[in-house]
């Protein structure tokens, strides 16, 4: 286990969680106005991923449900590129009239240090509407590695040192922090093996046997777990994954681990806070809905609504924190 690291908190967090709490104390006065009328026209929902990943699908759920409930098209725009940061860049720089919001994710927090010359601060550029879902990865291997379980696996990686090859979607992505911190707090040698943009490529050489291990959204994974191609060892979130009953926590064998690939909407700053609110009731009342629930559960999530725009700056306040300690211990450097 490497010795506790201890980081200077960034300036900026306290800023952002006290901004996140005056959009709750905010009175509602003649700005009310704004959210009696809104929308009027098609909200743009920005992903800064491809079509068919799992935050374009979550973005396309809660887009038709808030459609169906205020009257208006909310329009999903895949801008993928710049490992999310080209669709949060162009969120940021929109007019904060509640019209152009992004579809935010771990990977924003993790960018935060990862990228160390970003032309914006996300968590001061940001107004937090609400976090949505939470999202495990799996600890999976090829059914022919010869760990079972976890422990078994970090024995054979202690004995194996620099033998065993992790696979990610990239540099910084959820998948390679998600491996340093499991490196760290296992204390073990991997190494690590980027591949461009998505886990596709990962997965097939996963199967053929040419990495030994990846942490892999359920949603990508799942078919494969079932169909016994691949051997699930573990979820990364602190609670079991309702899509595989069984499967335990990396947190069951390393306790503290919690690795969570979360989805929620941001806007730009400034949004004026009556429509922040309004959405945010708007998001928790389509979730608590029991058809749209038992969706976002088939895709291996699961939901984190209601929740506060003050809870949700903290999270991604908390999440930005703590990636910043594992990014700056691994040396993560963005290409």
């Amino acid at each position: 286990m490497p010795p506790q690291m201890t980081l200077p908190r960034q300036p900026s967090r306290r800023r952002f969680l006290q901004s996140s709490g005056a959009i709750l104390a905010a009175p509602a006065g003649p700005r009310f106005a704004w959210a009696q009328n809104y929308p009027t026209k098609p909200v743009r929902i920005v992903v800064g991923f491809p079509p068919g990943g799992l935050t374009d699908v979550v973005a396309r759920l809660i887009g038709q449900s808030l459609s169906d409930r205020l009257g208006q098209q909310f329009v999903v725009e895949n801008r993928s590129g710049a490992a999310t940061n080209l669709a949060t860049g162009e969120v940021i720089r929109a007019a904060a009239d509640g019209y152009t919001l992004l579809m935010a994710t771990a990977t924003n927090a993790i960018n935060a240090t990862v990228y160390e010359k970003l032309n914006f601060n996300f968590i001061r550029d940001i107004a937090p509407i609400v976090g949505i879902i939470d999202a495990a990865l799996v600890m999976e291997v090829n059914p022919s590695f010869p760990a079972k379980t976890v422990p078994e696996f970090i024995a054979y990686a202690k004995s194996n040192p620099g033998k065993i090859n992790y696979a990610s979607a990239g540099i910084g992505s959820p998948n390679h922090v998600a491996g340093e911190l499991f490196k760290m707090m296992a204390g073990v040698d991997m190494v690590h093996v980027a591949y461009r943009g998505s886990t596709a490529g990962a997965l097939t050489n996963l199967m053929q046997g040419q990495v030994q291990v990846l942490f892999d959204p359920v949603l990508s994974s799942l078919e494969y777990i079932r169909a016994g191609t691949l051997r699930a060892l573990a979820v990364t979130t602190a609670r079991p994954s309702q899509a595989l009953p069984g499967i335990p926590t990396i947190g069951d064998f390393l306790p503290g681990f919690a690795v969570s690939a979360w989805h929620g909407l941001v806007a730009p700053k400034g949004t004026p806070p009556d429509i922040i609110d309004a959405l945010n009731r708007q998001v928790a009342a389509a979730l608590a809905e029991p058809g749209l629930r038992a969706r976002f559960a088939a895709l291996g999530t699961t939901v984190l609504a209601p929740n506060s725009p003050a809870d949700f700056g903290k999270l991604i306040a908390d999440d930005t924190e703590k990636w910043a300690k594992v990014v700056q211990f691994a040396g993560i450097k963005g290409d």
